[in-house]
């Protein structure tokens, strides 16, 4: 008799126990704060696109947080396999998916700034659909143009910058001269062959539309 009152006794306090546990299981959560390794830009041209990755967080955290203290769900590492189970995870692969859109922006923002670009070029990058290379490439062009004067003609041995870049794009587009800078009879030929090819008018002295078809 007294073995069966022991018995009832240790299978009450495992109920007890059982219930405590599952008590506590609910109410203590693993730890839900949400955080990324990626160096994200903070001081992205969208503020509110800022605010609005705090929000996905927030959001996130509270989710996994609600799934665990009201159906002991760990949406992050589930146990089990049944219905409900499934749809927490997949509620949950959304809102991890939303935050990682964010962080995909903020981070390539991030990059772009450490390459020297400033909010307002980043946003003309969106806005465009330009990518680095080619943003970098159109300034690079704007810059050569803009050593272009139209109202001085070129004249044997005249010297510059702008020459030296008529070279060096003559150079790749195939052309066999010299890269020094310096107007001579060879860059006069190649510039002349290049606006026979190009349907240009044809005198080796370079004018804007020659400039175009070159830096295009």
């Amino acid at each position: 008799m007294k073995q069966l009152i022991i018995l009832l006794l240790l299978i009450i306090a495992s109920i007890i126990g059982f219930g405590k546990y599952q008590q506590y299981k609910r109410y203590t959560s693993p730890k839900v704060t949400y955080q990324t390794e990626k160096k994200l830009d903070f001081e992205y041209h969208n503020q509110e696109f800022v605010l609005n990755y705090y929000k996905a967080i927030e959001d996130l955290n509270s989710y996994v947080m609600l799934q665990w203290s009201a159906n002991s769900i760990d949406v992050r590492t589930p146990e089990d396999d049944d219905h409900e189970t499934k749809l927490a995870v997949t509620k949950y692969s959304e809102k991890l998916g939303r935050i990682k859109y964010y962080e995909t922006k903020l981070y390539t923002s991030a990059l772009l700034k450490k390459d020297g670009l400033s909010n307002k070029e980043i946003k003309f990058l969106e806005e465009t659909g330009t990518d680095l290379n080619s943003y970098k490439y159109q300034q690079e062009v704007m810059r050569i143009k803009s050593m272009f004067d139209n109202e001085r003609k070129l004249s044997y041995g005249q010297t510059g910058a702008l020459i030296y870049e008529v070279q060096k794009k003559l150079v790749k587009k195939g052309f066999n001269i010299t890269v020094d800078g310096i107007y001579r009879i060879e860059t006069k030929n190649a510039i002349k062959s290049f606006e026979e090819k190009n349907n240009l008018f044809a005198d080796g002295l370079l004018d804007i539309l020659t400039l175009d078809a070159l830096f295009k």
